[in-house]
């Protein structure tokens, strides 16, 4: 995901001295992709704040050959149970809203999204509006 198009917008504004929201992210799908995402979310906050800091990001690493072996099943509600269940991770973890760092989970996200315990954000919406708000 190299997309310039991102914009991170935070919980209230940065200087409304407010805690941000923390981002739970599920990487391992595509481990370029997580990174990209680390880095972007990171150097857009950095851009804007300038104060050293960093957001809070927690990445729930997940088992890719057992995703991949679902989807290739055709095992979509499978998917969707396997993805929630690392959706629910993050959450008892203390993430505020999730994202999915790879296109291919995107088939079940509809599904995953009425049933996450966490907002969801999709790559499309987070590429034209972005992550924090």
């Amino acid at each position: 995901m190299r997309s310039r198009h991102l914009r991170l917008e935070p919980a209230g504004h940065l200087d409304s001295g407010l805690p941000l929201k923390t981002a739970g992210i599920i990487g391992g799908i595509g481990p370029e992709s997580t990174i990209d995402y680390y880095r972007l979310i990171i150097s857009s906050y950095r851009d804007r704040t300038r104060d050293g800091g960093y957001p809070p990001i927690l990445i729930n690493n997940i088992d890719l050959k057992r995703l991949v072996d679902l989807i290739t099943d055709g095992a979509l509600a499978a998917v969707s149970d396997f993805l929630l269940g690392e959706l629910r991770r993050l959450a008892q973890a203390g993430a505020d809203f999730g994202l999915l760092a790879a296109n291919t989970p995107h088939i079940v996200f509809d599904d995953l999204r009425r049933r996450s315990p966490l907002p969801l954000l999709s790559r499309r919406p987070a590429t034209l509006h972005g992550p924090w708000g």
